[in-house]
């Protein structure tokens, strides 16, 4: 049993709205209890840092010198070591567009990866690529791009929790298939008009990859997957790196779109925390410089940021205060991947995944079922 003490506890109010409150935060594997410390403990001293539910990427396909589609098991548990570092305590390994064959391979070690006994806690994979639009593949390998057919990916069904697609090139019937299996389907890397779009979103696509990266802008005749995103209840992932989503656009975000449908992702590669250098994406070359990863082409690669920095710079953008930013990398995404009753908040009964950061949003350490 651990009793964290001193510390600014982010925790829902009777309305599920994240704040700010004192007291102890008693754990084990589990949240047992929230108020005063139990005798006998073991007590660490939060030291007035934040205590927040550990962090959630739902895309992400590498860092630290490894990525989702390295044909190497310890690659993937590499991955789930670093990211606590980073706040994170649950992931979904992100696949690129490659030889179905490679994906296969990446979601075979996924599934088993979701047993490793330390690190990050792997909840499935965000399958990115295949059935996309060569118009805006961004980053991702036009050669390898295919027509959508559910039969790719139905022995993965147990795996894949988010698929990209373009809704004008995968069809609506391939949406219905992945929702009936419980997939989450989201919109992106697409051309697709403001009214397919819609369309999609209606139908069951109720989350878009990466707002306003590789995909249709907003245009006040055409407005696009943007238009639709912010005229919907979609879901929204935003890259807050300052380099993939201005800090106007951010703002513009977190405006329109309520707080709830707002996640906050890395998108990050194999080079984010590795500095300045040559990196690589997808058998693709990557130079990365400061906080900006791109092609040879200068086609932007993904990102090199992590979740806390994220989260700090939308924070920062927006002013919005510290406990409602920690709602879009912790509550948000829980609710959606429907495993909010197991993670995502700091409630009685809920896993003890719990991420302690400073003032600038350092991560000073975090647990995972009460390990730390």
């Amino acid at each position: 049993m651990k009793t964290l003490i001193n510390g600014r506890l982010i925790v829902p109010d009777e309305r599920g709205d994240f704040k700010i409150c004192a007291g102890a935060l008693n754990f084990d594997e589990e949240i047992i209890s929230i108020g005063e410390p139990i005798n006998g403990a073991e007590v660490i001293d939060a030291e007035n840092n934040f205590v927040a539910p550990g962090f959630i990427n739902v895309h992400i396909h590498g860092a630290a010198g490894v990525d989702t589609m390295d044909e190497d098991l310890d690659a993937l548990k590499r991955l789930a070591e670093f990211l606590p570092t980073t706040g994170v305590t649950s992931f979904l390994p992100t696949t690129m567009t490659l030889p179905i064959e490679k994906i296969h391979g990446a979601l075979e070690r996924i599934r088993e990866g979701k047993s490793f006994s330390s690190g990050a806690k792997i909840i499935g994979a965000h399958w990115e690529g295949s059935f996309i639009s060569k118009k805006f593949c961004g980053a991702q390998d036009a050669d390898y791009i295919l027509p959508a057919d559910f039969k790719l990916i139905e022995n993965f069904a147990d795996v894949i929790k988010i698929i990209t697609v373009a809704p004008e090139e995968c069809g609506f019937d391939f949406i219905d298939r992945c929702r009936e299996a419980g997939i989450i389907v989201s919109i992106g890397h697409s051309a697709a008009t403001y009214e397919i779009a819609m369309a999609a979103i209606e139908r069951g696509a109720n989350h878009i990859t990466h707002l306003f990266n590789a995909q249709t802008p907003f245009h006040h005749r055409k407005p696009g997957i943007v238009g639709a995103a912010f005229d919907s209840n979609a879901n929204v992932e935003v890259i807050a790196d300052n380099v993939h989503v201005c800090p106007a656009a951010q703002r513009l975000v977190a405006k329109v779109k309520p707080r709830s449908q707002i996640i906050l992702i890395t998108d990050s590669l194999r080079a984010c925390g590795l500095g300045d250098g040559i990196s690589e994406l997808g058998g693709q070359k990557v130079f990365v410089k400061g906080n900006v990863a791109t092609l040879e082409d200068g086609t932007l690669a993904g990102s090199v940021a992590k979740m806390n920095e994220v989260l700090k710079i939308f924070c920062a953008n927006t002013k919005l205060d510290v406990a409602a930013g920690v709602e879009l990398v912790t509550k948000n995404p829980a609710v959606e991947l429907k495993i909010f009753d197991e993670r995502g908040s700091l409630e009685v009964g809920k896993a003890a995944d719990i991420t302690l950061f400073d003032d600038d949003f350092n991560v000073i350490k975090t647990f995972i079922n009460g390990r730390g």
